[in-house]
């Protein structure tokens, strides 16, 4: 995964005018998923606008675990991801395995915030 296309903003007016994530949207995203090795099990919108997404495995806190990346460039490589677009925020989407349908449920962060 390569972000040197072009850059990246962390957030967009949402919900997005056609129902896709924007060209240049960028998300954190954790290197396991970006580099192709874990699918991506997690889509976060937090309250604050912000993207999130992980393998549903590891930890994305540690460090170097995780980077901004073109959301868009994730969706050519897991077309999958384009489900999560409508997530409103404050919501998280999760799956058990590429391929399988993703389950909406509320989102908070562990520390009770966003």
């Amino acid at each position: 995964m390569n972000n040197d296309s072009h850059p990246v903003v962390r957030q967009a007016s949402f919900p997005f005018p056609d129902g896709r994530f924007p060209r240049d949207l960028g998300a954190v995203v954790q290197r396991t998923v970006a580099e192709g090795r874990l699918p991506a099990l997690v889509v976060v919108h937090d309250s604050d606008g912000d993207w999130l997404i992980g393998d549903g495995i590891n930890d994305p806190n540690l460090p170097g675990a995780s980077g901004l990346y073109c959301l868009s460039c994730l969706v050519e490589e897991d077309a999958s991801l384009s489900e999560t677009a409508c997530l409103q925020p404050g919501s998280a989407a999760y799956r058990d395995g590429p391929g399988l349908p993703w389950t909406i449920e509320p989102f908070r962060y562990e520390d009770g915030e966003g």
